[in-house]
């Protein structure tokens, strides 16, 4: 279980037991209910794929668009289009996030926002959103925005610039529906498309352009 689910699980489980010490009943609610919550924090172990040179999904979810689009200005990236694939989780996928590459954190940008469906694609540029900026051992510059959603009002964020961090790790955590849009340096080979399912940590979104070029 991720750390910041936590609280939330004992929240929920003293709730129950509160209701079943006070009315005799709501054994079998009140455990659903905890295990329920207690599932949706979980954070499975993930094996990475032996290859080089790529970006990992940095979340569990369906591929909800792909386009080249102009990035956000918070994240200081140069203002011209870049491969950009949009991950939309639903309230019964692991909500972990994950680092895309290994590399050193360049920078870590929070912005407030509105709180719109996650699978909008207004939602990448309206919601509340923190972004991790990172530059890959090979030089290139890989951006991962957590964007809350309708339902989600808490995204954690766990590593602060300068940090050195290795692909697949997990970094934070969103709660409930939201969004995990990446921004791939210009050049780099989209390998998903909008529809298909992404596991956190192995699923290959892209190959980086050659070392340089990014």
């Amino acid at each position: 279980m991720h750390p910041g689910g936590r609280p939330i699980v004992l929240a929920v489980a003293a709730a129950a037991g509160l209701v079943r010490a006070v009315t005799g009943h709501g054994t079998v609610p009140g455990a659903l209910a905890t295990a329920a919550t207690a599932a949706f924090f979980r954070a499975p172990r993930r094996v990475r794929p032996p290859v080089d040179g790529v970006v990992l999904a940095p979340a569990d979810g369906t591929v909800a668009t792909v386009s080249d689009v102009l990035p956000p200005e918070e994240l200081d990236l140069p203002r011209v289009p870049m491969p950009r694939v949009s991950v939309f989780l639903s309230v019964l996928d692991v909500h972990v996030q994950r680092i895309p590459v290994d590399g050193r954190v360049r920078a870590v940008v929070y912005r407030p926002g509105v709180f719109l469906s996650a699978d909008l694609d207004k939602a990448s540029e309206d919601n509340e959103r923190n972004a991790v900026v990172v530059e890959s051992t090979d030089g290139a510059v890989v951006a991962v925005v957590q964007i809350a959603g309708l339902l989600a009002r808490r995204i954690v964020c766990q590593v602060k610039p300068g940090d050195e961090v290795a692909a697949g790790e997990i970094y934070g955590l969103i709660r409930f529906g939201s969004r995990v849009d990446t921004y791939l340096p210009p050049g780099s080979r989209v390998r998903v498309a909008v529809g298909q399912r992404t596991i956190g940590g192995e699923t290959v979104l892209a190959d980086l352009p050659p070392a340089g070029n990014g």
